[in-house]
């Protein structure tokens, strides 16, 4: 009879330990994993939320940069570890949508390996060049393109990012051929594009504003619905002659999977109110960054529909991580 009741026992016992523990928290310092290198709109967005987030938690909240294979390494190292509320996550569109479908095995499930608390927001990709190219607009640049001898070369923040995504949507729908040279995360690559080493970049708005504004890259168009505040310049892809060539990446706040509800709730609660407040969103609108709310059920229905969908569309352009 004891030993029928051992078990019983131990998921008790269990339960009450993942009570006390979300009762406790947080009593140490809380990280957020950046899926990407510094600079980026996800840790852009990952320390403006901490520096808002830590005092009302009353805990430190430190920013981690992991970058590297489209974000799949960060979110594998998230996915591993416990689920206390300790470690967390930018998610975004690369490593939770249009990396996993790359890889065979990419070390996690989109959905089951996560808790997605919080939307945060989405930013466009934006199309700018070096100033030595020519063209001052999308059907200048488009004849450019199709006039060299070999396809132009493009950068992008990596393998399966969503950059690389928009490229190879452009290539599907102009028929304009070109060649893909992946960096590991944008600030390589904006020196690049800078110095000429590369003439073409697709690449997140946040990350190019200050040298748009500073007219030292070129800007042809910004793939959202409607222009953007903070580079009212700038026309839309659908206005610049490319009305499906659309694609936001959105960010958010997730983190290893069966996070306690209680912890689940305490987080949501406090980002949704950080999310309210002017200063949070006029520092994310001035680099390109609109900031949106969502309820956390919302939240998971709207992560797994871009995996459903966006995921789908991925796996049918034939992109790999080769």
């Amino acid at each position: 009879m004891r030993r029928r009741f051992l078990p019983l026992l131990a998921a008790f016992a269990c339960l009450l330990g993942g009570q006390a523990s979300a009762q406790n928290w947080p009593s140490r310092p809380i990280r957020i994993v950046v899926t990407f290198p510094p600079g980026g709109s996800s840790d852009i967005v990952a320390r403006v939320l901490a520096d808002a987030l830590g005092p009302k938690l009353h805990a430190r909240v430190v920013v981690d940069n992991r970058p590297g294979a489209g974000g799949t390494l960060a979110a594998q190292h998230v996915a591993a570890q416990p689920a206390d509320g300790y470690t967390l996550m930018l998610s975004n569109t690369a490593p939770v949508v249009t990396s996993p479908p790359l890889y065979r095995a990419p070390g996690y499930d989109p959905m089951t390996s996560f808790t997605h608390i919080s939307y945060l927001g989405s930013t466009p990709m934006v199309v700018v060049t070096n100033l030595s190219v020519p063209a001052t607009d999308m059907a200048g640049l488009m004849a450019w393109m199709r006039a060299q001898p070999a396809p132009v070369t493009y950068g992008t923040s990596g393998i399966g990012s969503v950059g690389h995504v928009v490229g190879t949507m452009f290539t599907a729908q102009t028929g304009i051929q070109l060649n893909h040279a992946p960096y590991r995360g944008s600030q390589p690559m904006q020196a690049d594009i800078l110095g000429g080493s590369i003439l073409l970049s697709f690449d997140t708005l946040p990350e190019n504003v200050e040298n748009i504004r500073a007219n030292r890259l070129r800007p042809y168009a910004v793939t959202s619905p409607a222009r953007q505040p903070s580079v009212p310049d700038v026309p839309t892809t659908a206005e610049a002659g490319l009305p499906s060539l659309v694609a936001l990446n959105w960010l958010g706040l997730s983190g290893p999977a069966r996070i306690p509800t209680a912890i689940v709730d305490r987080l949501h609660a406090e980002t949704a109110e950080i999310l309210q407040t002017p200063a949070f969103q006029e520092r994310l609108a001035t680099v390109g960054i609109v900031s949106g709310q969502m309820s956390q059920p919302d939240f998971v229905t709207f992560v797994q529909n871009q995996v459903n969908t966006v995921g789908a569309t991925v796996r049918s352009m034939g992109i790999t991580n080769d």
